[in-house]
């Protein structure tokens, strides 16, 4: 009997919702901000988001599987940017700003591994909605993340919270983001989605939702979190930001993912 209630119960979406609503209008502060105002909103949009992504996690596959996507992601994230900016390897030669985002190990705020978690959350799911083959996926992932870091690090190196040693060899229009950072990206990206497919196969999953509706009410929470950063960010960089090329390069990104989940969507409505 115990297991019969277990096996139906749904999700309490409750929680995560309330993140992502804070994220969101933490997000719209962004632009109306400056100075240490500013920094203070991209800690909260980096806390809220992560918290979106961990309280979703937790309650659709449980508190070990979020622990798991975590130490996974930011574990990795924190590594690869501890020796990005002590080599230049694998993203090329920056350094972040001191004392704008909180503590740091090793140069890099702790803040930023977090926000490899809250970024990479609701496109590793929306990936996994859309590829039938665990390869696609992982590739999918790779390069919707991709294509948030072509809103995210163009908005964050014109704010200042990092700078690049190269200058003059990246994408037409964002020529001082070298084009070995978003090649980095795919990289890292493609060993995180390998090791997070491993994982959902090895996390236990003990809150299931069998029937239809209840699977897309949790998809809820990815799925807006996706589209806001992909549609509200091509919106911000292009009227708010002054950021043109970014608007269209993250644009066109992350519609890879985009395109074919509205197409989903829209096929389920009708």
């Amino acid at each position: 009997m115990a297991e019969t209630v277990t096996e139906s119960r749904e999700p309490r979406l409750l929680l995560p919702l309330v993140f992502v609503a804070a994220t969101i209008v933490a997000q719209i502060g962004y632009p109306l901000t400056s100075g240490g105002a500013r920094d203070r909103i991209t800690v909260a949009v980096v806390l809220l988001s992560a918290g979106a992504a961990l309280a979703h996690a937790t309650v659709t596959r449980g508190p070990r599987y979020a622990i798991g996507f975590l130490v996974i992601v930011s574990g990795l994230g924190l590594t690869a940017e501890v020796i990005g900016t002590a080599t230049g390897v694998p993203f090329g030669c920056y350094e972040y700003a001191a004392d704008r985002l909180g503590p740091a190990l090793l140069t890099v705020p702790l803040l930023v591994p977090l926000a490899w978690t809250g970024g990479l959350y609701p496109v590793w799911l929306v990936a996994g909605m859309l590829a039938r083959r665990t390869l696609t996926r992982i590739v999918a992932t790779a390069v919707g993340a991709v294509g948030w870091d072509l809103f995210l690090d163009p908005q964050m190196v014109a704010d200042g919270q990092w700078t690049w040693c190269d200058t003059d060899s990246g994408l037409p229009g964002l020529e001082w983001i070298p084009v070995t950072n978003y090649l980095g990206w795919f990289g890292l990206a493609l060993v995180m989605g390998g090791l997070l497919a491993v994982w959902e196969q090895a996390a236990p999953d003990p809150v299931r939702t069998p029937a239809q509706d209840a699977r897309a009410r949790a998809r809820v929470v990815p799925v807006v979190l996706f589209l806001w950063t992909w549609l509200g960010s091509a919106l911000a960089h292009a009227v708010f930001l002054g950021l043109l090329p970014s608007a269209g390069y993250g644009f066109a990104g992350m519609a890879v993912l985009g395109v074919p989940l509205l197409v989903a969507a829209a096929r389920a409505r009708g």
